[in-house]
């Protein structure tokens, strides 16, 4: 694993962060950082919000529905809305006992104490919610790619992450846009040597998708590598690396233990998981829908992209690698892409899934940055135009869940 970035080294603007300034003034406070933090990424969030407004009136204008009809109360969003009103005891006529248990807990609580605090109903609190959360993620992902590659590139992969094909989940009342937001956040919180920050927003992770499994392995993976013996070693947080490996499992494993509970077995939560046709056979479901999907004469729009989809992201991941990405990075990227791609279940999920998966941005982001601002911006704001076009057509066309 390669060596993390200390504090003292510079970071991809050439600078090197450190607590006190060259006149030997106390570094700035928390609000401080966090509004000059701000005004850097504001260009990359602007663009954001027109690219995924944009994308929301296309939707609103080939659809019969209100925006909550279509953005809050079909598929998985009816499901979280539900929990968040009636709470997870249920039985469901195919999934059986402990169905909603499948779904984790942290957003539909969220979606419950807004609609409490608030003049929101609750379909209202969940789009709420997932779209504040989806502007966090897109500053997680600026302050990750900003502290590797630049602050051009930076802003390059939020608006690509903004107008990949599937990003009309990022304005539907999903969970993707929550989890986007704490997993980019942790990685941030890594790279800057932030521990326990790193390890809390692992805990949150690990209860709002199942996938954070990968936050949990890349925050215990990074801190056990800091730990290993070596030379200049001395001044390693040992109390705090410690610490974070401790912590950031114990939201998912708090999770699984409590419906292991609930259900009388140790495995309950992966019983729970089987019922919804989940399972990991390490990919054999995903390359037998692709060889599906290759092998029709006739391919629907949605699974060819998803194909596609699929097939870029092993291709970006090894493009990651060779580019030597930060340790952090790649122990995530990995992550994720295994644990979608081997799993069993919903194929159309797959290309949503990934969508979590944006360090895999990076590849395609630099070499835009690096062009010349008219070729760049052209290229994305066609790419904008496609991508809304497409979400119109998965939520207003398309047969199948995106």
């Amino acid at each position: 694993m390669a060596q993390l970035p200390t504090r003292n080294t510079p970071d991809a603007r050439g600078t090197a962060p450190s607590r006190r300034s060259p006149g030997g003034a106390a570094r700035p406070g928390a609000a401080a950082r966090i509004t000059a933090a701000a005004r850097r990424a504001w260009p990359a969030l602007a663009a954001y919000a027109v690219a995924r407004a944009l994308g929301v009136a296309v939707i609103l204008a080939n659809s019969p529905k209100g925006l909550l009809d279509v953005l809050a109360s079909r598929w998985d969003s009816a499901w979280y809305v539900l929990i968040a009103e009636e709470g997870y005891p249920a039985t469901c006529a195919r999934q059986g006992e402990l169905c909603r248990y499948a779904f984790l807990p942290l957003y539909p609580t969220l979606i419950r104490g807004a609609a409490a605090v608030l003049p929101l109903s609750t379909r209202a609190a969940a789009w709420v919610i997932a779209v504040l959360a989806s502007v966090m993620a897109a500053w997680g992902v600026y302050a990750v790619a900003e502290r590797v590659a630049g602050r051009r590139t930076a802003v390059i992969a939020v608006v690509m992450w903004g107008i990949v094909p599937h990003a009309v989940v990022q304005s539907m009342a999903y969970t993707e846009t929550l989890f986007t937001a704490l997993a980019a956040w942790a990685l941030y919180a890594v790279l800057t040597r932030r521990w326990i920050t790193a390890a809390v927003l692992a805990v949150f992770a690990g209860l709002t998708r199942p996938t954070g499994v990968a936050v949990v392995a890349m925050v215990v993976a990074c801190a056990l590598w800091e730990l290993r013996p070596g030379p200049g070693r001395e001044e390693r947080p040992v109390a705090r690396l410690l610490t974070a490996a401790a912590v950031a499992p114990l939201g998912w494993c708090c999770w699984f233990a409590w419906v292991a509970l609930r259900a009388g077995q140790w495995d309950g939560y992966l019983r729970v998981q089987r019922r919804w046709g989940t399972t990991f056979d390490g990919g054999a479901y995903t390359l037998r829908h692709l060889a599906a999907v290759f092998g029709q004469r006739a391919i629907s729009l949605d699974k060819a992209v998803i194909a596609a989809t699929i097939g870029a992201s092993v291709v970006l991941l090894v493009v990651c690698v060779l580019q030597r990405r930060p340790a952090p990075l790649l122990v995530y990227a990995v992550s994720v892409l295994v644990i979608t791609l081997g799993t069993t279940g919903y194929f159309n999920s797959k290309a949503r899934f990934l969508l979590t998966d944006f360090v895999l941005l990076l590849p395609l982001a630099a070499p835009l940055a690096r062009a010349r601002p008219v070729i760049a911006w052209t290229v994305l704001a066609g790419a904008a135009l496609m991508s809304s076009g497409y979400g119109s057509y998965l939520l207003t066309v398309s047969n199948h869940s995106p």
